[in-house]
């Protein structure tokens, strides 16, 4: 069975920063692009950043282009989302997704996604 466990959500003041974690479990992790999305109180899931299946090339949103890092760990099958500078609008619920065989752009469309994490929220007060 494919699991993904976001971790890593809290509460922080304006300008701080956290990090996102999501543990993968039943698939193998490296044939898989990833990727990060968030959707806010009334508005719809949108896409954050990407990380390609093995070269680690990244995509990210204008929202969060040098403010945001993701990465990955293929020994401990593990994403990750360095936020920093963060603003009440990153305010949100954070996702992450898989898509088998896909790329950094191909997951960036939501469209592919094979499966989705339970989400972890992140708050950001002003």
């Amino acid at each position: 069975q494919v699991q993904l466990v976001e971790s890593g959500g809290g509460l922080v003041q304006a300008g701080g920063s956290l990090r996102l974690s999501c543990v993968a479990s039943g698939l193998s992790f490296s044939y898989y692009a990833m990727g990060w999305f968030r959707q806010a109180p009334g508005k719809e899931r949108e896409f954050v950043a990407s990380i390609s299946r093995t070269t680690n090339a990244t995509s990210y949103s204008d929202s969060v282009k040098d403010r945001f890092t993701i990465s990955r760990d293929y020994a401990k099958n593990t994403l990750y989302l360095q936020m920093n500078s963060l603003k009440p609008e990153d305010t949100a619920v954070y996702y992450c997704a898989a898509d088998r065989w896909g790329t950094k752009f191909s997951v960036a469309s939501g469209a592919n996604v094979d499966y989705w994490g339970q989400g972890t929220q992140v708050t950001v007060s002003s």
